[in-house]
């Protein structure tokens, strides 16, 4: 990371209390910005549509997109100085995660569980990643050896969607309990990575990394209940 001043783990107990009420703050602000636009975009049906009828090599390019975007946000928000900088990546990354998530939520309001299973799956998100994140505030554990083994397991993770997408066969409910681990390893080691190698001014970019991790595990739980349906 480019601009790293002062780390939170150096810094005093006041200033660390701060920076963790400013980055859950801005986590539970994206969560609540998400909800607000799915629920504005969920309403245009040429865009529900549109995301809907997207199969193989379609929905292949929105996943390449989407990934691009998210490079872009994360640049815009990690190596940036500038706040408005900053914001602009938070936002085009909630704003990238809502609309990848049209065609799912969707299916899963109107043709699986509707917004009772929608509303379980989120609680089960939200009690997962308060644990883990607590496992790791809580405890001196050093997480930071699940990186090579998040690398690792994302590729493999992102070959067999690739794959999947092209030959047109199911991943199933393994797959997603696999993504569920991932997921959840993901928020151990980006809640270490703010706690160790962040500065205390870096609360967006460090909201945006648990955000993203947040909104993975959400996408694999929701799955799962929809393939009990």
């Amino acid at each position: 990371m480019e601009y790293n001043p002062n780390l939170v783990a150096n810094a005093t107990e006041i200033e660390k209390a701060a920076f963790y009420r400013k980055t859950y703050t801005h986590v539970a602000l994206a969560v609540l910005v998400f909800i607000i636009l799915e629920t504005f975009l969920l309403r245009i049906e040429p865009l529900v549509n549109a995301l809907l009828a997207l199969q193989g090599y379609s929905w292949l390019i929105l996943l390449g997109g989407f990934m691009g975007v998210t490079w872009l946000a994360q640049n815009m928000a990690y190596k940036n100085t500038s706040k408005a900088m900053q914001y602009g990546g938070y936002f085009l990354y909630i704003l990238a995660q809502a609309v990848i998530f049209v065609p799912m939520l969707h299916i899963a309001m109107y043709y699986s569980g509707g917004p009772q299973m929608i509303m379980q799956a989120a609680v089960i998100t939200g009690g997962m990643f308060l644990g883990l994140t607590a496992a790791v505030m809580l405890t001196r554990t050093d997480f930071s050896f699940l990186r090579t083994g998040l690398t690792v397991g994302f590729f493999i993770a992102l070959g067999l969607m690739i794959a999947g997408i092209m030959f047109g066969f199911n991943l199933g409910l393994w797959f997603s309990v696999g993504m569920v681990i991932l997921a959840s390893g993901s928020i151990l080691y980006s809640t270490h990575q703010i706690k160790n190698e962040f500065g205390t001014d870096q609360y967006v970019p460090a909201a945006l990394s648990l955000f993203a991790s947040l909104m993975l595990l959400f996408w694999y739980i929701l799955r799962i209940f929809m393939s009990r349906d």
